[in-house]
């Protein structure tokens, strides 16, 4: 059964929440604390304010924030527990709380805007493909949603029996109106229909058919810089941060250079002429 759709401003609050406990977990806030503090914060209005105190137990009793949001089906949508699922799972360590939470809250606020099944369905399939999450149980996870509808849905089981046979490209075109288009256009029949329900309209149907045999991800960028789907957060890569910190950093090269010192005065080495000043250096 999937949960039902929120009012707008549960998907604002949930927005802040969500970038709120990133940035106090990067501070090594306990995420007890992080819960109790930003409790306050939230609308009083919205239902966030209980559904974060029964995250606070639950990681009190299970020590999962992700188990909690499982059980609260009637508030957080089956992805949002699957996303941070992934993130509490060891064997993905690339994988962490931190994407996952950017993850969510970029969601959150495509949620807040006006959100199309078509905008959300690219997203979270890119967050899924990205990040190799699965896609058996990133498809079953989405089919939970309630922006899907049946059509959505009966899709959705095909992409799960024809994924890794089949390119996405073509998968997501042959769903489109554009495929219709240009079959009545082939035939010269302008009464030519699909069997199914089309879920994209011409506009991702063109860009899918350009990126046939390609990377999808090349097809998921076309979407976001034509279309303002939202963007995926990637991982930072870690050749672009510090392993030391500077200050750190400083304090070993001190620490290096008097041990230096020391070795060479044990070995009776050590030249102190050359700390002194010579009497034109004095003040």
């Amino acid at each position: 059964m999937s949960s039902p759709l929120l009012d707008r401003e549960e998907y604002i609050e949930q927005a802040h929440f969500f970038r709120v406990f990133a940035e106090r977990l990067r501070e090594n806030i306990p995420s007890q604390e992080i819960l109790v503090t930003v409790q306050e914060e939230i609308l009083s209005t919205t239902k966030l304010p209980m559904a974060i105190d029964f995250l606070r137990s639950e990681i009190l009793l299970k020590g999962r924030i992700s188990d909690a949001m499982a059980r609260l089906e009637h508030y957080f949508a089956p992805f949002q527990a699957f996303i941070m699922g992934q993130a509490e799972e060891e064997t993905k360590s690339r994988f962490d709380q931190f994407m996952a939470l950017e993850i969510l809250q970029r969601e959150a606020d495509f949620r807040a805007n006006n959100p199309t099944p078509q905008g959300l369905f690219i997203y979270q399939f890119e967050c899924v493909s990205r990040n190799r999450l699965g896609y058996i149980d990133g498809l079953i996870a989405l089919g939970g949603d309630p922006l899907y509808d049946d059509a959505w849905r009966e899709w959705f089981g095909v992409l799960r029996r024809e994924l890794g046979t089949s390119d996405f490209a073509d998968l997501l075109y042959y769903r489109s109106e554009q495929y219709v288009a240009d079959r009545r256009r082939a035939n010269q029949d302008p009464e030519f229909n699909v069997p199914y329900k089309t879920l994209f309209s011409i506009r991702e149907g063109r860009i899918a058919k350009a990126h046939r045999k390609k990377d999808p991800l090349y097809m998921f960028a076309a979407l976001q810089r034509h279309l303002g789907y939202p963007a995926v957060p990637k991982i930072k890569s870690k050749s672009d941060q510090p392993v030391i910190h500077p200050v750190l950093e400083q304090r070993l090269q001190q620490f290096e250079q008097a041990l230096k010192i020391v070795q060479a005065e044990l070995k009776g080495g050590v030249d102190l002429s050359k700390f002194f000043k010579t009497p034109d250096e004095l003040p």
